[in-house]
């Protein structure tokens, strides 16, 4: 997810410079969660395999629980930190915007 990390790095740059640095705090925070979302989204779908070894499984109360962490990592950034909640949830979509980079990427130049 190098992509994922370049794209939330750079947007964390551009919305700090052009809004100032708590956005890009929030920016981030919400790239950061989309990316942390993503990686455990794919280590679930890896433990649906035949092989135990490639992953894990989750039980609902997992999925539920850590919807609820997001949610109160996200309130706390907003209320305690005094953050908008527009460049965080505009963060939440780098992972998919890393997606749609890698597919074009792969159209353009795969084998």
């Amino acid at each position: 997810m190098r992509v994922g990390a370049v794209l939330g790095v750079a947007g964390t740059v551009f919305v700090a410079v052009k809004y100032g640095y708590r956005n890009g705090v929030g920016f981030l925070a919400g790239a950061g969660l989309s990316i942390l979302n993503f990686h455990g989204l794919r280590r679930v779908v890896e433990g649906l395999s035949p092989d135990q070894k490639a992953g894990f499984r989750a039980s609902p109360l997992f999925w539920a629980l850590r919807y609820f962490i997001f949610f109160g990592v996200g309130y706390a950034i907003v209320k305690l930190l005094e953050i908008s909640l527009m460049p965080i949830l505009a963060g939440l979509f780098v992972a998919a915007a890393a997606i749609l980079v890698e597919i074009l990427f792969e159209l353009t130049h795969g084998k």
